[in-house]
């Protein structure tokens, strides 16, 4: 099914990331991305990217469309996922505001620092942000090169 995943940066290019509340059904208390959900009947997927970043995190920006991607993992309490996720960027220095119920923490994180824990610690991140997290480093850097292409 449809999912999307959105992806927060702030002007040094650290990632924003969440950690799921402990209440959550499936991956409590797991850091991820900025936010994450899956489009209601007849949502697209941008404007429920847009909704679920600011229902989670309470924050407005704008975000631009990457690319999406399937992937299927097996979560905790013998769940599985298989999903088409849609992957949205934006970039923000804002604090967020998060809803309690949905997020119990936030960090930003840069790369480097990112990497290592996820070498580390891979238990304590959610599938889909292992899953993709990569896949965005690569979009922006393409994208960053063709905004340097055509600015000649």
């Amino acid at each position: 099914h449809r999912a999307i995943s959105v992806f927060i940066f702030n002007d040094k290019g650290d990632f924003l990331l969440q950690r799921r509340a402990q209440n959550k059904y499936h991956s409590p208390g797991l850091w991820s991305n900025t936010a994450c959900t899956h489009p209601r009947l007849n949502e697209s997927p941008y404007n429920a990217a847009k909704r679920r970043l600011e229902e989670e995190m309470g924050m407005k920006t704008n975000i631009n469309f990457k690319f999406k991607f399937i992937y299927k993992a097996l979560l905790d309490r013998n769940l599985i996922e298989h999903e088409l996720d849609h992957v949205y960027c934006g970039f923000s220095n804002e604090i967020p505001k998060y809803n309690p119920q949905e997020v119990c923490d936030f960090k930003f994180i840069s790369k480097k620092e990112l990497e290592l824990s996820l070498n580390e610690n891979p238990s304590i991140y959610t599938e889909w942000f292992k899953i993709c997290y990569k896949r965005v480093i690569e979009s922006l850097k393409i994208n960053k090169q063709k905004e340097q292409v055509n600015a000649f």
